[in-house]
This record gives structure tokens, sequence and C-alpha cells, in this order.
């Protein structure tokens, strides 16, 4: 298994690591996941601050959509190209440019004075982004050669990832009610000073064997691709038709420039992406399970806010209290994570996180016009370790099997894939849910024909129809969508189970055990402290 080879071992890529002084890899872990925390936290820690930008920039509602929109757009577009260039002139170098950005950006969002500021720094918000993710992770595969270690990393890498997710709304709305909306971005800047120092004096410099110039004509297809693909299924998930042009262009366009990009790596002597680790099952089979479980729970969480809010009457902070425990679970998934992956191995422990997953999904079904809070607490925990495990062993096995000198392109690859697998999961069940709920409005009696066609939009659209029409026709509808939604969820729900059980099948070409070649000490590595010799006997895979 060649991606699991590290410096010094006879037949490995050597991948230099250059730094002045001896530094703990786990004090360099420690740098990554603060720059985690900052990244994971911008992506939710805006959603909360909607409503008071709405009210201080007055933007039109296409321009509220980038403002939510930019930023993850063009952090998906742009991860492959960062990742590559950081292969090529140094991780660190683009992490600590990515600081910089991220900083910059964070300040003119903060008292941006039109719609149009905010969505140009929302923006340069995604470029920063798209810098340091790929980055945190190809330096943590260099600092930790040996896979088991590797494994405790990545496992506490994706916990701090769970805590950046779920402390974000929360941080969000303290910040909102007691100061402005532009503190949800203001917070970023007293940390990055701090952390860009610390991380250029502390972390290694590290970079691919790569000969031969970068590919930017390859970097700006693979950009472009990505953008326009995911931009065709946000639209799709916004509601638009499979033929509007909104969707279709960028959608085609994006696939079509993705392919080309595809033919040109295969024909150049020095690619970006080696796209023969596609070929590899491991590999290919990991990035594969990761998009189906986003596709199968992203969508899902979205409705099941709505269900929270909307059916059982909760406020958004109780609604985001009900959410906790999920977040709780994958925390600690993550921290056993290496563990379960020593002891199952890769087969095992992404296929029985796709079903736990699958179970839990399914135990929602139980969920109806009131609110049983132990069974949604108890599937909320069954979901959110089952998630959690199937991601931390897919991850693992990619970013282990990935060549070290291409570490930036497959972890560039890994967090494309988490954006295109949400993008689909929005588009797909968001549909399977539309489809679902809309003739159960549509058949209401007594209700006349353009109240039922807003209605049949979404259940908030309903309630506001009804409070309008009033007396026994408002009533009826009101019931009416509550029900069609409800039965709608459940459907979804089935959906989306049967999605968690096709990734179950899938793992299944993954790895039985996981591969860990004999390890020489960590001082063939410079910058790093010698650790203890490690020999562990190669185990090799039944697939």
């Amino acid at each position: 298994m060649t991606g699991t080879t590290s410096p010094g071992i006879p037949g490995s890529a050597a991948v230099p690591l250059r730094h002045s002084r001896p530094v703990s890899r786990w004090t360099v872990l420690i740098v990554l996941c603060v720059s985690l925390l900052l990244v994971a936290l911008d992506a939710t820690v805006l959603h909360v601050a909607v409503p008071a930008v709405s009210e201080d920039l007055r933007p039109s509602a296409i321009a509220l959509l980038w403002i939510v929109d930019a930023y993850p757009l063009v952090a998906a577009s742009l991860l492959i190209l960062f990742g590559t260039l950081g292969d090529r002139v140094g991780r660190r170098r683009i992490l600590l440019l990515g600081y910089a950005i991220f900083a910059a950006a964070s300040a003119v969002a903060a008292f941006a004075p039109t719609p149009e500021i905010l969505i140009g720094a929302r923006a340069l918000l995604g470029v920063g982004g798209a810098m340091i993710m790929p980055a945190t992770l190809s330096i943590l595969r260099q600092v930790f050669p040996d896979r088991r270690e590797r494994a405790v990393a990545i496992g506490v890498w994706s916990a701090v990832a769970a805590v950046g997710a779920a402390v974000g709304p929360v941080l969000g709305g303290f910040l909102v009610e007691n100061f402005w909306w532009g503190s949800v971005f203001l917070i970023n800047i007293p940390l990055m000073v701090v952390i860009l120092p610390v991380a250029r004096w502390l972390l290694p410099e590290s970079r691919g064997d790569q000969d031969g110039p970068w590919d930017v004509v390859g970097a700006l297809m693979a950009a472009l691709g990505v953008l326009g693909a995911i931009l065709g299924v946000k639209r799709l998930g916004g509601g638009a038709a499979v033929y509007e042009p909104s969707v279709l262009v960028p959608l085609l366009g994006g696939c079509l420039l993705l392919v080309l990009f595809v033919r040109r790596q295969n024909r150049r002597e020095h690619p970006l992406i080696d796209i023969g680790m596609f070929r590899r099952p491991a590999f290919g089979t990991s990035v594969g399970c990761i998009v189906l479980a986003l596709l199968a729970l992203v969508g899902l969480e979205l409705i099941a806010v709505q269900y929270l809010q909307l059916i059982l009457g909760l406020s958004p902070l109780a609604t985001g209290l009900r959410l906790l425990p999920l977040t709780f679970a994958a925390m600690g998934a993550g921290l056993l994570g290496s563990r379960m992956l020593t002891r199952l191995g890769p087969r095992a422990m992404v296929a029985g996180g796709f079903v736990l997953t699958a179970i839990a999904v399914l135990g929602l079904t139980h969920m109806g016009q009131f609110d049983r809070p132990w069974v949604l607490t108890g599937c909320f925990v069954l979901l959110g370790f089952g998630l959690e495990t199937t991601l931390f062993a897919a991850y693992e096995s990619m970013l282990s099997e990935a060549p070290a000198e291409h570490a930036g392109g497959a972890a560039a690859i890994g967090e494309t894939s988490y954006q295109l697998g949400a993008g689909l999961g929005i588009a797909l069940l968001g549909s399977v849910m539309n489809a679902a709920y809309a003739p159960g409005v549509a058949r209401t009696h007594g209700v006349p024909a353009d109240a039922r066609v807003a209605a049949g939009k979404s259940l908030g659209e309903a309630y506001k129809v009804s409070d309008r029409l009033g007396g026994t026709a408002g009533a009826s509808l009101r019931h009416a969508a509550r029900h069609a939604f409800v039965h709608g969820l459940h459907i979804t729900l089935v959906v989306s189970a049967a999605l968690l059980l096709l990734g179950a099948v899938a793992a299944l070409r993954l790895p039985r055990r996981m591969e860990c070649a004999a390890r020489q000490t960590a001082s063939s590595a410079p910058g790093l402290p010698a650790q203890r010799d490690h020999v562990m006997t190669a185990v090799e895979a039944s697939r």
C-alpha cells in the first residue's frame, strides 16, 4: 500500500520537512486544529446573523443568497488549486498566506457598508479557507508518518471540526444579540494575529518531490469546473428546474471542464493530481464513501431543522440544543476513531458506520406531529456517532493511500468531495421532499388554487398563506401542510437510509485490515523530535 510509506524507508517517496528547530508533532497538531477551528466556525457563524445583515444592509434576494453562498462556493472551487500549489511551493507557505488573507477579509466583512463589499469579502474569506483546509491535512500527513499515530491525529482533527460546526451558530447568536452582525467576522482577527507568527515559528515546511512546472491551465480548469458543478447543484437544491439555464449552463460547463481536466492530467508528465490514485480501490472507494455520506445526510439535516422549528415549534436556541447530542456523539467517535480503526479495519468501520447511521435515520421515522424527545435524542446520538465513524475512516484511508508527495492534492480531493456531496444531498433530498410534500397540500379542499400553489413551495410559506386566509380554510391548509410535511419527511428518511446502505455495500471494496508498514524513528524527518522505534508488521489487505 503506497500511501503508508514514510520518509526514509526504502522505496518510499521522501518528502522533505524543513524547520530550524525541533518541534513536537503533537504541538504541530494543536496549531493545525486551531486553524481548522477558525475555518469551521466561519462556515456556520453567519447563519444566525443573516436577519441582522438583511435589516442593516437591505440586500436584494439574490445579493443575500450570494452573501451566504460566496464563501463555500469560492472555497470549494479553489481547494484543488491551492492544495496542489502547496505541494509545489510549500504547504506552510500557503497556510500562512491563507491566514493573512482570512484576517484581512474578516476585517473588510465586519465593516462592510454595502452588500457588494460584503459579498466580495466573503469570497475573499473563501480564498483564505481554500488555502488553509488542504494545507492542514497535508501537513498533518507529513508530520505523522506512522499511520497509527496519524489516525489519532485525524481523530482529534475531525473532533475539532465537529466542535467548530456546533459552536458557530451559538457563538454567532451571542455576538449578534450583544453587539452587531459584523462582530461574527471580527472575532477572526485577534485569533489570526496570534496564530500567524506562532504557526510560522512552529510549523515545519514541507513540499512534494515533484519536478517540472506547475500546471496553471489545469489548476484553472479544475477551479472553474468545480465552481460550475457545485453552482449548478446548488441551484437545483434551491428549487430551480434541471432544464433552466441557471442550472444547465454551469452544471454542463463545469462537468465538461472537469472531464477535460482529467484528460489533461493523464497526458501530462508532471500532473497536478495523480489520477492513478483513483484506480486504487482504497482511495477511490474512500472518496466515493465521503460523497455518499454527505449526499445522504446534509439535505436531511436541513429538513430536520425545519421539522424541529415548524412542526414541533422549537425556538432557534432550543433547536440548536436538540442537535447538540449529535455533535457530542460525533466528537466521541472522532476521539475513539483510531482505536476502532486499529481493531476493526477500514472495511468494517466504514460499512458499520453507514449501517449504524441508516438505523438511526430509519428510527427518526417514528417522529410525527408530536415531540418524542427521547426517541429524537437517541437517534441523533446514533446518527452523529455513525456518520463521524464513516467519515473518519474514509478520510484516514484516503489520506494514507495517497502518495506523500501528493498529500495536498489528496486533501483537496477529500474536501472537494465533501462539498460536492453536500450540494448533491441538498438538491436530491430537497427534490424528494418537495415531490412528496406538494401533492398533499394541493389536495386541500376549500382553499383557493393560487393559495394551494403558494403553500406547496414550503411549510413556512404554507403557514404564511394559512394566516392570511384565516378561518376554516386557513386551518385546513395548515393541518394539511403539517401532515404533508411529516409524510414527506418519512419518505426522505427512507431514501436517505437507502443511500447509506448503498454506501455500506461500496465500503466492502476497502481493505479488511489497517495496513501499517515498519517505521523508522522520526529523527530522519528534520524538525521533528526523535520518537520511539515502531516496528509494525505489514498486513496484506483482504479485498
